[in-house]
């Protein structure tokens, strides 16, 4: 009885609790306190300090009572509302039409959609630019026929852009939400009269919305995030991503007080939006069982045509910008100028000049890639095995990056990081670091979803075989987890070698990047080899596209 009551020594009782889990959980928290907590911390405590260094509202003062500075965030609001419109209005049709029915070419459109999405949008308002610019092809050909077609600079290239940049986001989506609800909802409220679009319109997308609004989030922080796009076809207007960096690394006079109280800001907004996001999902309850899947059925001959005729469209419109770039990288250039006749000039040039550019972005990627696959492994067992306060906080802070913009994440890094104990400004670490950080979610949320399908019976049938914990992990569950974390991680590193926004606030003149390049390039006019990287960097993303479908065990074709 008295051993049975017996009190556990301290000894033990720190033993337990000194696990190696808990271990891992600790060393997590901390290194989130450091790379995370503590760089977004001096970017908020600086914002609130004047350039003499005194203690003041001054930068928010600033930025609120000059019209220059506040209309770029009403510009920022105004695109980013816009395109998340637009692009509803194009990718739920898509994603209805290709879920529902027999599209032709539906394979084709899959691909074509994510090719389009993977590639990085400033290649698009580039091309865009090679198409319908003031000397665009396009632009070029109607004018010597009369016909005038605008200015693609400014708010509508902007949204033409993001749009059919961004769309996918929607397609995909709800494409897979649509596939897999319950029929039987559909199939009652046809029996009550409800059909055609008033069905869709009443049943189907309500019983989506979660997927609908996770899709439209996703929308608008990438518009809200981007840099590259507004910074090429923007001209006067003026988006708030392109203010910061203006401010922070003007020719002129940099501001970075001030970028940082913009930088709080844009945090702000990102964080506002996802807090409604959520409320107005969890407000209702929409859970349905998947069953019953619907059936996907045949057309009429002339809504067959037409149907297939619009998401083919659409699909072709979208890879416009990965076929300009292709066939551009092969013209003979002279200076700024394109010739008459093809060349392989253009890639002999970034082969031999800028090969170093070439092989940081391999070695910057591969390294970002080997941290998260082993950070991927290890949050996500303990967020889906270990719960608890401290792993809902760790799941919350290392997601928390990804719904703010690059540029700000670049500025957070610098700042923190440009004196000591910890001083790696300027170098590949902190280049390495904000990839990490920047995309490590893609890793993490692959791995939660494939470990959510491993039975946890097999883990406890190896502990109880004597196998310890740790090496249950390493010997069992890691192989076990292993194919869908590697497919987020290829994922990730197609994320990571389009990198611009944080990139362009974070490089040197050693740590310079194929994306940083094309988009330096196309500033400078250089458009042969912007077009011939940017076209090596759709070839690296489609091989790794190949891989990731693979390994997800799908035919790429």
């Amino acid at each position: 009885m008295n051993a049975a009551l017996r009190v556990p020594s301290f000894q033990e009782r720190l033993a337990k609790r000194l696990n190696f889990w808990n271990v891992v959980l600790v060393l997590l928290l901390l290194l989130t306190l450091v790379f995370i907590v503590y760089p977004f911390g001096q970017m908020f405590y600086n914002s609130l300090f004047n350039a003499d260094g005194e203690f003041s509202f001054a930068n928010y003062q600033k930025f609120f009572g000059r019209r220059y500075y506040y209309n770029a965030l009403f510009n920022s609001l105004k695109i980013c509302v816009t395109v998340t419109i637009t692009s509803l209005l194009i990718g739920l049709p898509m994603a209805y039409l290709t879920s529902r029915f027999h599209i032709l070419g539906k394979r084709f459109v899959d691909i074509a959609v994510v090719l389009s999405l993977l590639s990085p949008p400033f290649i698009g308002a580039y091309s865009w630019i090679l198409l319908f610019g003031r000397s665009g092809v396009v632009t070029t050909f109607l004018a010597d026929w009369g016909i005038d077609i605008g200015s693609i600079y400014g708010f509508k290239g902007i949204v033409m852009v993001f749009t059919l940049k961004l769309y996918p986001f929607v397609y995909l989506y709800v494409s897979g939400a649509l596939s897999s609800m319950d029929a039987s909802l559909e199939e009652a409220s046809a029996n009550l009269g409800i059909t055609g679009l008033e069905r869709i319109m009443r049943v189907t997308f309500p019983l989506i919305i979660p997927t609908i609004l996770s899709s439209g989030l996703i929308v608008f922080m990438t518009a809200l995030a981007d840099f590259g796009t507004p910074m090429l076809l923007g001209e006067g207007y003026k988006v708030l991503p392109v203010l910061i960096y203006d401010e922070y690394l003007s020719e002129v006079g940099s501001d970075t007080y001030l970028a940082n109280a913009m930088s709080v800001i844009i945090v702000c907004i990102s964080a506002t939006v996802l807090f409604i996001q959520k409320k107005i999902i969890n407000r209702k309850s929409y859970n349905m069982s998947a069953l019953n899947p619907p059936a996907i059925t045949h057309l009429p001959t002339g809504k067959y045509l037409l149907a297939s005729g619009f998401v083919l469209l659409v699909a072709v419109v979208s890879l416009f910008p990965q076929i300009t770039v292709a066939y551009t990288s092969f013209l003979k250039m002279n200076g700024p100028l394109f010739v008459d006749g093809f060349s392989l000039d253009s890639y002999r040039y970034i082969m031999f000049k800028l090969s170093r550019n070439i092989s940081n972005t391999f070695m910057f990627a591969l390294a970002a890639l080997a941290v998260m696959i082993m950070l991927g492994l290890l949050i996500s067992y303990i967020v889906v095995r270990r719960r608890s306060r401290a792993s809902g906080l760790l799941d919350f802070l290392v997601m928390f990056p990804y719904v703010l913009p690059g540029s700000v994440l670049g500025i957070c890094l610098v700042m923190a990081f440009n004196k000591g104990p910890i001083m790696i400004a300027g170098t590949m670490w902190i280049m390495i670091l904000s990839y990490t950080i920047r995309k490590l979610p893609f890793t993490l949320r692959s791995s939660v979803g494939i470990l959510y399908q491993i039975d946890p019976s097999i883990e406890e049938a190896s502990i109880s075989l004597g196998v310890s914990p740790m090496k249950t992990f390493f010997t069992v569950m890691v192989k076990l987890m292993m194919p869908g974390l590697l497919s987020g991680a290829v994922l990730s590193f197609i994320a990571v070698i389009n990198e611009v926004s944080s990139t362009i606030i974070l490089y040197t003149g050693r740590t310079v990047t194929m994306s940083v390049t094309i988009f330096s390039e196309i500033n400078r006019a250089g458009y042969g080899t912007a077009a011939a990287l940017a076209t090596l960097l759709s070839l690296i993303t489609i091989v790794a596209l190949i891989i990731f479908r693979k390994l997800g065990g799908k035919d790429v074709a």
